[in-house]
């Protein structure tokens, strides 16, 4: 198959937004954080001689870009809700620059809402809707737009809307990642402040079975089945990502949730064991003992883990699936066995009340895991969160869901809570948590055992303060 110049980007826009190609929650962190942009390097490997510009983790600027893309035929650019406008305006001046260059939108915006995402801007030429990988390649190998599925364009000033594009059965058929991370990517530049330093991330199979409410990839792109690499084929990758890459201390499988199918995660962990790599995963707080064993002793050190609240009707209204009473002997047995949890909570979901965000707060204190993440509820277009936000009211018209800096804002409030008080019960929730005795010698013991964590930690510190002081002045 012949391909033209096929340029992926995954754009800039504030400093230290987080908002692309890999990350669940688009937003600028608390820390310096990047997450590999997975999404984008899939079809990148696909396509023969194209490169991939990750942005935000290397500094580049628009200028950059369009420099890069002065010799690029095609440019294939990842968009979020956050960034559209100003994606836009790139697509506009690769277009002011090279009238002739064909410019295309992909990423869950793009997926769910293809007429809005063309409607930005007439530099605009395509969308890639759902799944995009194959959709990506048609397009780089010269297909007529008409005929690739899964695609919205517009023609002669009209949007069409082609078929849509079976979703990826057979995940062992797409090519490895890993050889675009080695070529386009200084995989040094991303962090991850729970993740050891450096550190790769990919996945190894996309959908999740469960209905989380809120969550943007399953219910955009992913769906609801996992669908995944074989066992054997993840062993092969992560052997080729370890030649590739002997500098990195930990690989992490992004999977919405790796521990879906427990026999699978298994019997992979047995597997990668062998070659002796430190590993992380998601999972939620329900698996069992016998599989965190298993992992345990194959390499799994952490494990990242949505409680997402402390309140059992605010789970059951997200439709979470776990019970307060699972999460609380999950995290037991972690504990036991000696696997490390980062823990993400959510602020302002649908029942949130302050006395649920003062159980959230006494619960996360109660599972004292060693870190944690507390976010605040992000109705996306494509989740149900948004539908019910839209329906009942709690989003009002305008709501933005990030501020002037790229961080986080409160976009839902309630009859009793307001915005204004969802947002400044994430940094009270910070405080309460950390500023603890048992919290400050897990990281003050950590600093003293290696010197580079140490400094790191230190840099970490000062970036969460400085963070807390803009959403104040946010605030």
């Amino acid at each position: 198959m012949n391909f033209r110049k096929t340029l992926f980007v995954n754009p800039p826009s504030w400093q230290g937004f987080d908002g692309g190609a890999g990350a669940r929650y688009q937003a600028r962190r608390e820390i310096r954080s990047f997450w590999f942009p997975t999404w984008l390097a899939q079809p990148a490997a696909l396509v023969e001689g194209s490169r991939l510009v990750d942005a935000p983790p290397h500094e580049q600027s628009v200028d950059d870009v369009l420099r890069i893309a002065r010799v690029y035929e095609l440019v294939i650019i990842h968009t979020s809700a956050p960034t559209l406008r100003g994606d836009a305006r790139l697509a506009e001046a690769l277009k002011s620059q090279n009238p002739d260059v064909q410019v295309g939108l992909v990423g869950a915006q793009a997926a769910v809402m293809p007429d809005e995402t063309l409607a930005a801007s007439e530099a605009i030429d395509f969308v890639g809707r759902k799944e995009f990988d194959y959709t990506c390649r048609d397009v780089a190998a010269g297909l007529p737009l008409a005929d690739i599925p899964g695609l919205s364009f517009r023609h002669e000033g009209k949007i069409t809307h082609n078929a849509e594009r079976a979703m990826i059965q057979n995940f062992d058929d797409l090519p490895s990642v890993m050889d675009v991370y080695a070529r386009d990517l200084e995989i040094e530049r991303y962090f991850i402040g729970y993740l050891r330093h450096p550190y790769v991330s990919h996945y190894t199979g996309r959908g999740c079975p469960a209905q989380c409410s809120f969550c943007l990839w399953p219910q955009t792109v992913g769906g609801n089945k996992y669908r995944a690499r074989s066992p054997e084929n993840v062993a092969r990758e992560m052997a080729h990502a370890q030649r590739l890459f002997p500098q990195v201390k930990e690989f992490f499988f992004d999977d919405d949730t790796f521990t879906a199918y427990q026999p699978r995660a298994r019997e992979i962990a047995k597997l990668i064991g062998k070659l002796g790599i430190t590993w992380s995963c998601n999972a939620r707080a329900n698996v069992n003992r016998e599989t965190l064993e298993t992992m345990r002793d194959n390499g799994l050190r952490l494990l990242l883990v949505g409680y997402e609240s402390g309140n059992q009707q605010i789970l059951d209204n997200i439709k979470k699936g776990i019970r307060l009473e699972e999460a609380r002997e999950f995290t037991k047995n972690c504990r036991e066995l000696g696997i490390t949890i980062h823990g993400t909570f959510i602020l302002g979901l649908p029942g949130e009340t302050p006395e649920t965000i003062r159980q959230t707060v006494e619960f996360a204190k109660q599972l004292d895991v060693f870190s944690i993440q507390v976010s605040l509820a992000a109705p996306y277009p494509g989740t149900e969160l948004y539908r019910q936000a839209k329906e009942n009211g709690w989003l009002r018209e305008g709501a933005d869901l990030i501020g002037d800096h790229g961080e986080q804002l409160a976009a839902l409030e309630y009859d009793g809570l307001s915005r204004d008080e969802i947002f400044r019960a994430v940094e009270r929730f910070y405080k309460a948590y950390y500023f603890r005795p048992r919290p400050i010698a897990r990281m003050v013991g950590e600093m003293l055992g290696d010197w580079d964590v140490m400094k790191r930690r230190l840099r970490e510190g000062a970036e969460f303060f400085k963070f807390l002081r803009l959403r104040s002045a946010e605030g």
